[in-house]
């Protein structure tokens, strides 16, 4: 019998990467305190999310400076959308085939 979830991703199996990757797949980019509020999370917990999607090259990074105050935004690679397009696809096959047995 085939393995029905070896295409989900697990980059993105916790539900606080689920949502970065969703804020910035319909957004061009997003910065952290909107990503912090609209998630609901910490500030150590989006920094320690944000980091885990950027050293598997799914989030790019950038910081500047507005008005004297620092920010920082983040975006979607082209690697990173593909491989959650291909995350969601696979929990969508997953669920058919879950459903299709009942």
């Amino acid at each position: 019998m085939k393995n029905i979830i070896s295409n989900i991703n697990k980059a993105f199996d916790h539900r606080v990467r689920l949502g970065i990757m969703s804020v910035l797949m319909v957004n061009e980019y997003a910065d952290f305190t909107s990503l912090k509020e609209l998630l609901g999370v910490t500030d150590g917990n989006i920094a320690s999310h944000i980091k885990a999607l950027e050293k598997v090259g799914y989030v790019k990074v950038e910081k500047s400076f507005i008005d004297r105050k620092p920010n920082t935004r983040y975006s979607a690679t082209k690697s990173g959308r593909n491989d959650f397009q291909k995350h969601i696809a696979a929990i969508e096959n997953l669920l058919n085939q879950t459903q299709s047995k009942q």
